[in-house]
């Protein structure tokens, strides 16, 4: 993917390394425990569920906007980790920092179509551990979005990760996972928070696991918008990277792989199919009101 005219971002910060677990809600989400690399209790991941439903966009199918306000701040802030790191200052940040770019004003653009002002989300790059606004984060858990801080939290050593592991190399898979993240920001952004809390305080584990997926898949969706809307950008072969990593997270393959059988009511981001398929879904349409993920069968 053509990035290189792009500056990067201003709107970043490197917190260093450090260590602990925990954290927000990510691509993968539980995987340290579906590959076999840790162990979650049931208290860890009831403390996730809630996070995960307490933010969940509930789009009726209405537009982008359609939740609610939050939108009329200013963008161009500048982030600053006040360790002494510097942000965006290996090839890997570097690249992070301009799909970062590129996704900001791909959603400004969306935005102001709809009277918006949108808020660009902060990248924070870490090496083992760090804090966030959720609590500690660990690179063990993959990229995750916190929405209290509204930061995207990436230890850039997935990539290899990525590629290796999962078998989804190249530069468009590693932009899929930032626009992604950055898909969950455009979901906190809409102001629905509150109708969806009222829904996970009376929901099981099950429902509330089977509204994690309608919002995995939207991020999905949306992170397919971002690169629709950059097709000027896309090279031969990156729609097809792309792909290959939203297959290879499926929860049906990391289940299978990590313990020979899939559970259905365990996931909380879909099948590789559903990830396919929605996408696709954004990178055909371009309109993130095609990405209502909570509307009928997904």
């Amino acid at each position: 993917m053509r990035l290189d005219d792009l500056d990067p971002t201003r709107n970043a910060r490197d917190l260093g390394s450090g260590g602990g677990g925990g954290g927000g809600f990510g691509l993968l989400g539980l995987l340290p425990l579906l590959l076999g690399r840790g162990r979650m209790g049931c208290g860890s991941f009831a403390i996730l569920a809630v996070v995960v439903v307490g933010y969940l966009l509930m789009s009726g199918g209405g537009g982008i906007l359609g939740g609610g306000g939050g939108q009329s701040v200013q963008q161009g802030r500048v982030a600053s980790s006040g360790n002494g790191n510097v942000a965006c200052d290996t090839e890997a940040e570097l690249f992070s920092c301009r799909v970062m770019t590129s996704t900001e004003q791909t959603w400004a653009r969306i935005f102001q179509e709809q009277g918006a002002t949108y808020r660009p989300a902060t990248i924070n790059f870490y090496q083992g551990g760090a804090q966030s606004g959720c609590g500690a984060a660990q690179s063990a858990m993959g990229p995750f979005y916190c929405p209290p801080d509204q930061g995207v939290y990436l230890d850039t050593s997935f990539f290899q990760e990525l590629s290796q592991r999962f078998g989804a190399a190249g530069d468009f898979a590693q932009a899929y996972v930032i626009a992604h993240e950055v898909g969950h920001h455009i979901q906190n952004l809409t102001g629905t928070a509150e109708k969806v809390t009222a829904i996970q305080q009376r929901s099981s584990q099950a429902e509330g696991n089977a509204a994690s997926v309608r919002l995995e898949l939207q991020a999905d969706c949306y992170a397919g918008v971002w690169a629709a809307r950059n097709r000027d950008r896309i090279e031969p072969g990156d729609v097809e990277e792309g792909m290959r990593a939203a297959q290879a997270i499926g929860d049906d393959t990391l289940q299978q792989q990590a313990q020979g059988r899939v559970v259905p009511e365990s996931f909380t981001h879909g099948t590789s199919a559903q990830r396919m398929k929605w996408l696709r879904t954004g990178l055909e349409s371009g309109d993130p009101a095609q990405c209502d993920t909570f509307s009928g069968a997904i």
